[in-house]
């Protein structure tokens, strides 16, 4: 198929599911107590696979079958992928999930990947959130060429996978197959989390707010696994019924799923749970989020929302709060906090994680940004290593001479002040003021030094060196 047919195509298919939003009715009519179904690749059925309406979780038996008896709020029957099939989707929309209607019978089938996953990748795009075509087109321009480029330099044989934790869009639900084209333009399989941004205001409480992005996406919560690491999802936006107010908390009804998910979850896998809202400070029944989670020994949470990047470190859980792939609301190149756009790329090797922060157009070793200015009496190194964990290190050097460790400091960052603290004009975004964070460092020194130079060093052990005039 030519670029230009696939792009039509895209465009019916997305089109079309987003005027199906409101036809498309949950019919429950006619459907038996319990359901069934079987899990198969090709002929053969695959044996436990766990099945699940949302509220309870089942396997399936030694010939791929399983029967379910679904809760009378469940609207969906989902699949958890297991390791060693690829991803169903449908335009790289990750689509594991059947509606219930008022069929008895529900099958799904899978195909083996041709190779081990063990090893495999994974991006994380935090905030698109376009709000008109405009938005779009500077997503389409700059972001999605960014991933494609990146998919392309990990060869043709990678495994890589996508999430967006969240406000895929910015309250204009018409733009979902927009960001839909640009997942089928990216070319990897994309798992969705709802986001404020994505819910509906006008159809009543928390449990309708969710129906537009249902209707396209499938469940707001689900799990799927690849290689050892198994990643879940979930929905923390809880909508209070008035419009655009809502809290970081996850219902009771998810946790008892998740309770129920993580059974058939070995403790010693790699476990990555993928949401919209930050857990660590934001989530106000975080404390049940954690104990679900005590006795797994590798677990990373993927989080947006903030529109700044944060790295925080729990009770052995590693939160990785990502900044935005639309940076200053799509009208500047950072964060507020001076994270450049971008998105989280990560590489998985069995149970173990690595991971770096990838601006949009830069390469991989942009890590960091040193600006040098001028005081009354002194000069002043400001250092802004976004990714920065307690694991880092970051040095400096005066004229060849090395300094030590530069002070870590909670402050703006420069390019911000100068990008975005003005007023805003009419017609302009707001929320776009700097704001301060824990990833700036600093170092005072005489005027007479000609040359500095600042080396981060991650976790991993990477040095990421930046030399400027003084």
């Amino acid at each position: 198929m030519n670029r230009r047919s696939f792009l039509q195509s895209v465009g019916f298919v997305t089109g079309s599911a987003f005027i199906s939003l409101h036809s498309n009715a949950f019919n429950k009519l006619g459907r038996d107590k319990t359901i069934k179904g079987i899990v198969k690749d090709g002929k053969r059925g695959v044996a436990n696979v766990a099945i699940s309406d949302g509220y309870s979780v089942v396997l399936t038996d030694a010939k791929g079958n399983y029967s379910i008896t679904p809760d009378a709020k469940a609207t969906n029957i989902f699949m958890s992928t297991p390791a060693g099939y690829e991803f169903k989707t449908d335009y790289h929309v990750a689509k594991q999930y059947e509606t219930l209607g008022s069929r008895n019978e529900y099958d799904f089938t899978i195909k083996a990947l041709k190779r081990n996953d063990n090893k495999h990748n994974f991006i994380i795009w935090a905030d698109p959130q376009v709000q008109n075509k405009k938005d779009v087109k500077k997503m389409m321009e700059t972001s999605v060429p960014d991933v494609q480029q990146l998919v392309k330099s990990m060869g043709p044989d990678a495994l890589i996978h996508g999430v967006g934790v969240g406000d895929l869009v910015w309250d204009n639900h018409e733009l979902f197959p927009d960001y839909n084209r640009a997942i089928a333009l990216m070319g990897i399989p994309f798992f969705q989390a709802l986001g404020n941004h994505d819910q509906d205001y006008r159809m009543g409480g928390d449990e309708a707010s969710d129906k537009t992005f249902k209707e396209i996406y499938g469940p707001t919560y689900y799990s799927f696994n690849r290689g050892k690491a198994h990643y879940v999802v979930l929905d923390d936006v809880r909508y209070l019924g008035v419009e655009r107010t809502y809290d970081g908390y996850i219902l009771e009804n998810q946790l008892t799923w998740l309770t129920q998910d993580l059974k058939h979850v070995a403790k010693d896998q790699l476990l990555i749970i993928c949401l919209h809202i930050p857990v660590h400070n934001s989530v106000k029944n975080n404390a049940a989020l954690y104990t679900l989670l005590d006795g797994y020994k590798n677990v990373h949470i993927m989080s947006g929302h903030t529109h700044y990047n944060l790295n925080n470190i729990k009770d052995g859980i590693y939160e990785h709060n990502h900044g935005t792939v639309c940076g200053a609301w799509w009208t500047g190149p950072i964060c507020a906090d001076g994270t450049p756009s971008g998105y989280g790329v990560y590489e998985v090797d069995g149970n173990q994680l690595k991971w770096y922060y990838k601006s949009t157009g830069q390469n991989s070793d942009h890590q960091l940004r040193v600006s040098v200015d001028t005081l009354t009496n002194q000069k002043r190194v400001i250092a802004n290593v976004w990714n920065w964990d307690p694991e880092w290190k970051v040095t400096y050097s005066l004229d060849g001479k090395e300094m030590g460790e530069l002070a870590q400091e909670k402050g703006v960052d420069p390019l911000a002040v100068k990008l975005f603290n003005t007023p805003v004009e009419q017609g302009e975004r707001k929320f776009k003021e700097p704001k301060k964070n824990n990833h700036i460092f600093v170092a005072h020194f005489k005027p007479e030094v000609k040359v500095v130079t600042v080396v981060a060093t991650d976790r991993f052990g990477k040095k990421y060196t930046i030399t400027k005039d003084a």
